[in-house]
């Protein structure tokens, strides 16, 4: 068992491919269809990484993340956006508190070696620096003063 994912996204096929694909890697994976949804679960589920879009209803992803830090139970938890990760984007998720982006669309591959390294950092195998943007906008890493 590799870890258990939280996937947030308002879209359906865009949840079932990110699902199949973490799965596929030995991944235990739970969806929801927002923010909202992902703050009424993620005490059940329990997730070593969250992923997160950022257009969604009721709760956006960017106010889903900072929620998430709020909250001593689930601040530590790894958390990326997948999402179009324009600058505003990367830069309020920083603030947030954002692991790592990734740019939508996305490589199959990408995803798994991001949420791989998350999963991996949240047992303490070892520690990142600033987070990281992945994907076509080949922004290389972002700063942060979070750490």
């Amino acid at each position: 068992m590799s870890g258990r994912v939280l996937v947030v996204d308002d879209n359906k096929v865009i949840r079932q491919l990110i699902r199949v694909n973490l799965e596929l890697e030995g991944f235990e994976v739970v969806t929801a269809a927002d923010g909202a949804e992902c703050l009424d679960v993620v005490h059940e589920v329990g997730p070593d990484v969250i992923t997160l879009d950022v257009v969604m209803p009721r709760i956006d992803g960017l106010r889903t993340a900072a929620r998430l830090r709020a909250d001593p139970r689930t601040r530590n938890v790894p958390v990326a956006i997948i999402s179009a990760c324009t600058q505003y984007e990367v830069e309020t998720g920083i603030t947030a508190g954002v692991d790592a982006f990734l740019a939508k669309p996305f490589e199959p591959a990408e995803l798994v070696r991001l949420v791989r390294r998350l999963a991996h950092r949240e047992r303490g195998e070892h520690r990142e620096g600033p987070p990281s943007v992945d994907g076509r906008h080949g922004a290389g890493r972002a700063g942060s003063t979070r750490g």
